[in-house]
């Protein structure tokens, strides 16, 4: 196929498509008789992502595919397109998604014990409507509690490609670094939940101000399926996992 022709191909899909589409998704376009090889639909996007430099937008690589989104520096002018202000999300919240992303898979007990307050179910429920966090397992011991981890559609909003493009813990302070667009709330009247916290789960400094996440707690898991976890991969029972992202961020 043409490449002028198969760049413009994948230029109107990425731009239609209401989400990003990784190359199977572009493969997929194509008839059997003209599908293009992998390595030039490869090729189209690096041109692609190539001459969008030094303009408005950018090809971006998340971990669901591909992207057109506007530059991260034009952030402050075009927001002004939309009259609702960004969502402020309070410490709790924050610190909860912090430790799942990366202590993954793990328990509500687990943030509690390192949080050292009870964790709201608004907090949980919010997460998981979001989907930026889901159910991926039950831990073995008495009561089989949930185990929870990271999606795909967390790690694309905040425009990473996997969790090894996550920033080391002692690169942040706060969670919201990695998107300018969370702004942290320090009060409960800015929180974004729908019902008031459980008891004593405020946005009071609760250990978490350095993200010391050396904690956790052991116990045997069930087995993990990648997918809901946000990575490719075969699959792994969750202890191995939490332990292989252990070292990636040390």
């Amino acid at each position: 196929m043409n490449s002028d022709l198969l760049r413009q191909i994948v230029e109107g899909a990425l731009l239609a498509a209401a989400k990003p589409l990784d190359v199977n998704r572009l493969e997929a376009l194509f008839e059997d008789d003209e599908r293009p090889p992998r390595d030039q639909i490869k090729a189209a996007l690096d041109e692609i992502e190539s001459d969008c430099r030094g303009r408005g937008f950018e090809l971006k690589q998340v971990a669901s595919g591909y992207r057109f989104q506007v530059t991260q520096g034009l952030a402050t002018w075009v927001n002004r397109l939309w009259e609702e202000k960004p969502k402020r999300y309070s410490r709790a919240m924050l610190e909860t998604l912090a430790l799942i992303a990366y202590r993954q898979p793990l328990t509500r007990g687990d943030i509690e014990a390192v949080r050292g307050v009870e964790v709201s179910s608004n907090i949980i429920k919010s997460l998981q409507e979001r989907e930026w966090v889901r159910i991926v397992g039950h831990r073995d011991v008495p009561g089989r509690p949930a185990l929870y981890a990271t999606t795909k559609k967390f790690l694309d909003y905040f425009n990473v490609k996997s969790l090894d493009h996550l920033p080391a813990l002692s690169e942040i302070k706060d969670f919201s670094d990695l998107d300018p667009a969370l702004e942290l709330a320090l009060s409960d009247d800015s929180a974004e939940e729908t019902a008031p916290p459980a008891a004593n789960d405020d946005d009071s400094d609760s250990g978490l101000d350095d993200f010391q996440l050396d904690q956790q707690a052991d116990g045997p898991n069930t087995r993990v399926s990648p997918d809901e976890i946000g990575t490719d991969g075969p699959e792994q029972s969750p202890d191995a996992y939490a332990d292989d992202n252990n070292e990636k961020r040390q």
